[in-house]
């Protein structure tokens, strides 16, 4: 019989406790308050679920669980559901990767998440994508919470404890194991009771019209371009200086995304970052040498030295022509920000300013600096700024993917800013 702890009696605090009774300790939510579900595994199953979901009422509590660091892509191994008059599912994708008959039951409906922008994606490959979304993480960001993460804010808004040590699990186990699914079951299990928290308190703090344009912006967000030239997000990649050298780092690191793909293994797992560096700093000039590494000394790395050894040796064989460009071809053209104080002295005045003047607007509205404007289009603004007059920046801040909130906020004093930077003191 499943225990719903919510109910149960906390002792009474003494009165003369004010820190006890201002803070009284979280009650550890331990099980689900109607017991762990069944993991949906069949079209019957799944059907039967998807007709309470119709019927049932309110915004539905969304999450998914992924497998990030043992496989190599970023799919959906557990979908979790709640919703009043439906109770908790938890859907396994792998047995039934169509969803989209959730999505059409759910249609109109406000679905809950917290930090949505990690499960959209996954979500939206099992076909299912929301009409209307409420971000519990986005909302305690944009009302100043020290801490967002879900078992810190269901903590702090509603007074329970959520066990947290299954987040990082290998989600694509089978079977799962009992403990996970009800870790799993606890995730959506209070989200609604956390939306209405968090949602009252933004129209308390009238930013319920800010929150309504950020949610919008992650669900209506396209998927993000591929990226140029991905093998040089390789970690400990600016220890390597030569161009050869990097040539390594790009054969290397392209044979291990594809090993890992064939394999659906998470690319560290197939090869670390500091293995491919380090093969690139070396440069062996012989299979026995890189042998030698000590980072491929491992049963696994060597079991696959054939592969990294013909990375390299191609690259000894590369024209110069073919080698690659110390930096990616058709980048961004605005120099990193840490190069301004020397090279680019006004921009680097106009930075420091932008930043003071957003860093006192944050402390003014209570919400994060990089949830008032990010930090990418703070340093767009100093390096190529507008003329200096609220229309202009209100201008440039929009096209530059500012929400309409954020333009009307930050553009009135941002155009003081630019207009004089040296006028803007310094903030800790």
């Amino acid at each position: 019989m499943p225990v719903d702890n919510r109910d149960a009696v906390e002792p009474e605090l003494d009165p003369t406790d004010a820190t006890a009774a201002a803070s009284p300790e979280p009650v550890p939510l331990v099980e689900p308050r109607d017991g762990v579900p069944e993991i949906l595994t069949t079209p019957e199953g799944l059907a039967d679920y998807v007709g309470r979901l119709a019927a049932g009422t309110g915004p539905v509590a969304v999450d998914a669980e992924r497998a990030s660091g043992f496989r190599f892509g970023q799919r959906a191994y557990l979908v979790q559901i709640r919703r009043e008059g439906a109770g908790t599912a938890l859907i396994d994708p792998i047995a039934l990767p169509d969803l989209s008959s959730v999505d059409e039951a759910l249609r109109g409906a406000e679905w809950v998440l917290h930090a949505a922008n990690q499960d959209l994606a996954c979500l939206a490959e099992v076909g299912m994508t929301p009409d209307a979304l409420f971000d519990t993480e986005l909302a305690g960001r944009l009302l100043g919470r020290e801490r967002v993460g879900l078992g810190a804010i269901v903590a702090a808004e509603l007074g329970y404890t959520l066990a947290k040590e299954h987040s990082a699990a290998d989600w694509s186990t089978r079977p799962l194991p009992p403990e996970w699914l009800r870790y799993a079951a606890l995730d959506v299990e209070v989200l609604v009771d956390l939306r209405d928290a968090l949602a009252a308190d933004l129209v308390r703090q009238g930013k319920d019209d800010w929150a309504h344009q950020e949610f919008e912006a992650v669900r209506l967000a396209p998927p993000p371009p591929p990226r140029v030239d991905p093998w040089r997000r390789t970690t400990g990649i600016p220890a390597v200086r030569d161009t050869r050298r990097l040539a390594v780092v790009r054969e290397m690191w392209l044979e291990r995304d594809a090993t890992a793909r064939d394999r659906d293994i998470a690319p560290g797992r197939v090869l670390p970052d500091r293995a491919i560096v380090a093969a690139a700093q070396a440069l062996p000039r012989t299979r026995a040498a890189l042998a030698e590494l000590p980072e491929f000394s491992g049963r696994g790395t060597r079991r696959r030295l054939d592969r990294w050894w013909g990375a390299i040796a191609r690259v000894h064989e590369m024209a110069e022509s073919d080698l690659p460009p110390r930096r990616a071809p058709g980048g961004d053209t605005m120099p990193a920000p840490r190069g301004w104080s020397e090279r680019h002295p006004e921009a680097a005045e106009r930075l420091r300013a932008v930043r003071a003047t957003m860093r006192l607007l944050a402390i003014d509205q209570g919400t994060p600096q990089e949830n008032l404007l990010s930090p990418d289009l703070q340093r767009r603004l100093a390096w190529d700024p507008p003329a200096p007059r609220v229309d202009a920046v209100t201008a440039r801040l929009l096209d530059g993917g500012a929400r309409p909130w954020q333009a009307a906020l930050a553009a009135p004093v941002l155009a003081g800013a630019l207009s004089n930077p040296r006028a803007v003191p310094d903030v800790a």
